[in-house]
């Protein structure tokens, strides 16, 4: 088998598909985690809240056992090694509308994720250096957290080769469909490479990849997340004291435009990059291969004026970095997961768009049974529905 792709959902495919007994060959033409990917930087949000899409909740809660599993495997579990995913929690502010954490409920408790409603003031209790102003409801799921991005991603890769998988650095121009099925894939160098199966989990690259099948169901949408220095020795903006958050109200460029709240979100420590500030609004398309990933000031500013809502002991705290990246988005934000309608031995993975890291290892299960048992893919994630 080849895949291609060495992000969060091909590598992690790659490895399930050779844990299952397959022979896997791993394609990435930058290599796992790389500044251009979906799975670049340092860190994710790992949550199990989706609202009423309970298939997401049950995934995420998968991929937090699998997540778990891995760091133990890797001996990542325990002090003083650094675990990939790190379970500080997930704490939602909701400013008005909670209807979203309300309908999160059900499935969270279906898939055993523990989630707790406090009131604004014993959340100010809990964590006095966040500012509640304006918050009418708080929801926290103890189980959440983040997980590390760049370098889960190399040890994914890393993981696979060492149980017996190969690995390829390599660029695939195009894909020869020909007949009912695809027999080889000839890398821009010249190597070909033949399997009976193939993944192509290429992230935003996806839709160029296969222009009249995919094409502009997937759109790379430009986004800006930002770094900020805490004061030197104070944990309190540290995973330790802090879990990861997420702030959901009715404000800024949204405010006025549709009914979507704006979420804000970010990560404490942040693999010690930084206090991670990030807002969830689409960017507009961006050119994952070219386009410049220098962060505006219009953005830097929108950054700084919710710190200093939300967190105004670090308002004035310096910017430490800045990172351009990219959702790669499907109109409806459900992953993409089916057969080329050509070729029945070529299958497409993508569409993550902006919340399909964390589900990186259930993706690789779940797509294992779909090539290797035939099991039938959810309607929600066909390129038809």
């Amino acid at each position: 088998m080849v895949v291609v792709g060495a992000g969060a959902f091909g590598g992690w495919t790659a490895l399930m598909l050779r844990r299952a007994g397959a022979q896997v060959t791993l394609v990435d033409a930058w290599g796992p985690g790389h500044a251009r990917s979906s799975s670049s930087g340092e860190t994710r949000v790992i949550r199990g809240t989706y609202g009423d899409r309970a298939i997401y909740t049950t995934m995420a809660a998968r991929a937090m056992q699998l997540w778990k599993a891995h760091d133990a495997q890797a001996g990542r579990a325990r002090a003083p090694h650094t675990p990939f995913f790190h379970r500080n929690g997930a704490l939602w502010m909701f400013s008005g509308d909670d209807a979203f954490g309300r309908a999160s409920l059900e499935p969270m408790q279906a898939a055993g994720l523990p989630v707790e409603w406090l009131d604004p003031a014993e959340a100010k209790a809990r964590w006095p250096h966040i500012s509640f102003d304006g918050v009418t409801a708080v929801l926290f799921e103890a189980e959440a957290g983040y997980a590390l991005a760049r370098r889960a991603c190399e040890h994914v890769v890393e993981t696979f080769v060492a149980e017996g998988g190969g690995y390829i650095v390599g660029h695939v121009p195009h894909v020869p469909v020909e007949g009912a099925s695809l027999r080889a894939l000839t890398l821009e160098r010249g190597e070909t490479l033949q399997a009976d199966h193939f993944v192509f989990a290429c992230g935003p690259w996806l839709g160029s990849l296969f222009p009249d099948v995919v094409g502009r169901r997937i759109r790379a949408s430009r986004q800006e997340s930002f770094y900020f220095g805490t004061p030197a020795g104070d944990a309190r903006w540290l995973p330790s004291h802090m879990p990861v958050w997420l702030d959901m109200a009715r404000r800024g460029r949204q405010a006025d435009a549709d009914d979507t709240a704006q979420l804000y979100y970010g990560i404490p420590g942040n693999a010690h990059r930084g206090f991670k500030v990030a807002d969830d609004t689409y960017g507009p398309t961006f050119d994952p291969t070219h386009g410049d990933r220098a962060h505006t000031p219009e953005m830097l500013a929108e950054a700084r004026a919710f710190l200093r809502l939300r967190f105004p002991a670090i308002a004035d705290a310096p910017l430490l970095g800045s990172e351009v990246c990219q959702y790669e988005l499907t109109s409806d934000t459900h992953f993409l997961i089916d057969q080329h309608p050509a070729a029945a031995n070529a299958w497409l993975v993508g569409g993550g768009s902006g919340h399909g890291f964390k589900m990186g290892p259930a993706i690789g299960e779940y797509v294992t049974r779909v090539v290797l048992e035939q099991a039938p893919v959810d309607a929600v994630f066909r390129l038809v529905r």
